[in-house]
């Protein structure tokens, strides 16, 4: 039992609760985060891993979150420049479909919604002369190209933590919230390691068990306004050579991307089912495969098969339930309900993106605000998370500043270190004089000391922390080469 008492305690470490944890201790508040698992280990690592304001939602007459999503692609750029960075969408126009003066107004719209100052904007393409279009099917002869932007989703969620923990917050991990009630104006929070934690605001951004929560923790049971989406996505060997992206229409009024992944890999989705069950229990099956692979291969010249698929992966949107008739109609907006009816203020999130993370944090705490008095002003659209404070346009620079100070490094591991922790980097190489200094290689280039910063910085525990979440080299390692990081996890204990 704990004697402390804290301003918010938060259920869930993803990216909703890691940034409503950032944000309000960044005011001044003490906060708790709890997460049974693994920071992103569900969700938030198994988005599109887009920064976008989403364009086919304009069709859907979703302006507000359009533009708001828009409007933070910058943001979050300038915020965490190696983990964020631009990425060109080309947009085929399929004479089947949508009409091209649709799709122009559309992009024309997309480039003037958000107040866009550092990404370019859309062009026109003719596809039979650009390099994007020699691996395309030759009757798609036009389309346009956009701007968007890439991040790697479960960085972005452990790097909000990080930020929360630096300025306060007591980051919990794989420690489940088993039982939370009011007793008076405090929230009692029973947690599975035994302990007890009082709270006066109690969040619950569990995601997909945001209604779980509502009824087997807090114990109101009520209708369900959340509806789970499951998205699954595949991973193929790189299909073309370029870094642009593709985004395709496809007949059922869905879209599909193409995206470069991890240089040597090419990334398919999305799909939009309505899902029954545990979200724990989420993976793909053989129809969404076939549905992913038929979608790219209506457009590339070399079809896509289901044999070709090296990786793949799924999750449970937890979207707020709007009566859509069709899972890819349901609202991606965020809902925040706060109760007060029953003592200590419950704050619930419903839905959201990835992209508007940072602006529901903001909205979740001027809700909040008349129960923390002494909350300070909103202060993350300025600031950068740990690795990101350089310039937005700087990584190539701090690519090539890390392997003057570190020699030893080839060009690929370099990028490689700074497209993951930027300017921390050399914080955990230190005095290192070669790659020996770094200690045992299990696999790929990822040694003993990056390893040990995930476990002691980054929460990491587990073979799946390290080469899924904290990085993406779970592609290049054998089962063998897994198996000999999991026992020295272990023997680090």
């Amino acid at each position: 039992m704990t004697d402390s008492i804290f301003d918010i305690a938060v259920i869930g470490g993803g990216i909703n609760g890691a940034g409503i944890a950032r944000d309000a201790a960044g005011r001044g508040l003490s906060v708790l985060l709890v997460e049974k698992g693994d920071l992103a280990g569900a969700t938030s690592s198994a988005s599109t891993k887009l920064v976008h304001g989403g364009l086919r939602y304009l069709e859907h007459y979703k302006f507000r979150l359009v533009r708001e999503a828009l409007a933070e692609r910058e943001v979050l750029l300038k915020m965490a420049p190696h983990i964020i960075w631009p990425l060109r969408f080309v947009l085929p126009h399929h004479s089947g479909l949508r009409p091209y003066w649709m799709i122009r107004l559309g992009v024309f719209m997309y480039d003037h919604l958000g107040g866009r100052k550092i990404l370019p904007g859309s062009r026109s393409v003719d596809l039979r002369h650009d390099v994007a279009g020699q691996m395309l099917n030759p009757m798609f002869r036009r389309g346009f190209e956009y701007s968007d932007g890439w991040v790697d989703d479960a960085r972005l969620v452990m790097l909000n933590a990080r930020d929360a923990a630096a300025r306060g917050a007591d980051i919990r991990v794989r420690t489940a919230c088993t039982q939370a009630r009011r007793e008076g104006d405090l929230w009692h929070v029973q947690l599975s390691d035994g302990t007890t934690a009082r709270a006066r605001i109690l969040v619950n951004a569990a995601g997909p068990w945001v209604a779980d929560v509502l009824g087997d923790v807090v114990k109101q049971h009520s209708p369900s306004k959340v509806r789970l989406v499951k998205g699954s996505h595949i991973v193929v060997r790189r299909l073309f050579d370029h870094d642009r992206c593709y985004i395709f229409q496809n007949a059922d009024g869905r879209i599909c991307f193409a995206i470069p992944y991890e240089q040597d890999f090419t990334l398919i989705g999305t799909t939009d089912l309505d899902y029954h069950g545990d979200p724990a229990d989420v993976a793909i099956n053989a129809d969404e495969i076939a549905y992913l692979c038929k979608a790219v291969s209506g457009y590339f010249t070399k079809p896509v098969q289901p044999e070709d698929v090296v990786w793949s992966y799924s999750g449970v949107r937890p979207l707020y339930d709007d009566g859509a008739s069709k899972a890819q109609e349901a609202t991606r907006d965020y809902v925040l309900e706060l109760d007060t009816e029953h003592g200590a203020p419950l704050l619930s999130v419903f839905g959201g993106k990835i992209t508007t993370y940072r602006r529901l944090a903001e909205t979740a705490l001027a809700k909040l605000k008349p129960y923390a008095p002494n909350m300070k002003a909103a202060w993350t659209a300025g600031s950068s998370l740990p690795g990101g404070d350089f310039a937005h346009d700087g990584v190539a620079a701090g690519v090539a500043d890390l392997r003057r100070r570190y020699a030893f490094l080839s060009a690929e591991h370099a990028a490689r270190l700074f497209r993951l922790y930027g300017t921390e980097a050399a914080t955990w190489l230190g005095d290192a004089n070669s790659v020996a200094d770094l200690g045992i290689c299990f696999g790929a280039d990822l040694t003993e000391r990056e390893v040990e910063w995930m476990c002691t910085h980054e929460w990491a525990r587990t073979a799946q922390d390290v080469l899924w979440r904290r990085s993406k080299l779970g592609l290049r390692f054998s089962a063998e080469q897994v198996q000999t990081l999991e026992g020295w996890l272990t023997a680090r204990g």
